[in-house]
């Protein structure tokens, strides 16, 4: 059964040593197992559809295939030292994920943003089922509950025509200052990066500003006016990118990025008013009360 793996297949591996033969031997002998114990799976759609992974990526196909939760991934999701890491969600997914439903292993590492959260709803509704309970407040002020049935939730439309198949990048004029940026959608990759910087960036400045916003746009923006060096980027972003460009920039990366919507249409019971909300992710989702 195909498994998660940050190498893609096919890469030059040097002569094994005997220590990796060894090693090699075990996980074909794991892999063999799990054949045989045929965990049932799923074939995940991806809001991406393959679209913006080079066509030599498993996941250009558009899709995973991810199996079912069993007592080891839950281990995995009451493991301290990965909840401390803040890793947690990344090692279940890995877990559950086997590949891209034609028997090519994917690099996890390669799953942008928006397809990862489709991941993680086909991972609480694989693990726990569909219904997942949640208390809100109203526009009334008053506590409600409500059952959110998670397989409702639909893909994002995103603008198709502003795509080069396997090309993950776009180009924007920005409104007031008409610099041109070249950007990309993040994957996980990336957002492991931003993760270990913004903590670096905590221990710097402690209680200074969250420098979330500006750190992530650094990360996707490719160049500014066909300079690609990262310190000009990270100097434009800190030091020249308007306020004005900022917001028209982050509508635009919204227009073509792949993801799901998880927004929700709730009645208030006391007015019987209509309201939305995005869906609430808080402990219950991956660790719902017994």
């Amino acid at each position: 059964m195909p498994t998660v793996t940050d190498d893609y297949p096919g890469k030059t591996k040097a002569k094994m040593t005997d220590q990796h033969a060894k090693a090699t031997a075990v996980k074909q002998y794991e892999e063999t197992k799990a054949q045989e114990h045929k965990f049932p799976t799923e074939i995940i759609d991806l809001p991406s559809k393959g679209l913006l992974y080079e066509k030599d990526n498993p996941l250009s196909q558009g899709q995973v295939e991810m199996k079912y939760m069993t007592a080891r991934e839950e281990d995995i999701l009451t493991s301290q030292s990965y909840i401390k890491q803040g890793v947690v969600l990344d090692k279940l997914f890995k877990a559950l994920i086997i590949g891209n439903g034609k028997g090519e292993k994917v690099n996890y590492s390669d799953i942008l943003t928006g397809d990862k959260n489709a991941i993680m709803i086909a991972a609480r509704v694989l693990g726990y089922g569909k219904d997942y309970e949640i208390t809100i407040t109203t526009p009334s002020g008053e506590k409600q509950k409500e059952t959110i049935d998670l397989t409702s939730f639909e893909h994002t439309q995103f603008d198709e025509s502003s795509i080069t198949t396997g090309v993950n990048e776009f180009e924007f004029t920005l409104p007031a200052t008409k610099r041109l940026i070249k950007f990309k959608i993040l994957n996980s990759r990336d957002g492991t990066n931003i993760d270990n910087e913004l903590k670096g960036l905590k221990k710097i400045n402690k209680g200074g500003a969250d420098s979330s916003l500006t750190t992530r746009m650094i990360h996707c923006i490719i160049s500014v006016d066909g300079n690609d060096s990262r310190s000009y980027v990270r100097n434009f972003v800190n030091n020249e990118f308007l306020a004005i460009d900022s917001r028209a920039f982050r509508s635009e990366m919204t227009k073509v990025q792949p993801d799901i919507d998880l927004s929700i249409t709730l009645i208030d019971n006391q007015t019987d008013e209509p309201f939305d909300i995005d869906l609430p992710i808080n402990i219950d989702f991956f660790w719902p009360r017994a």
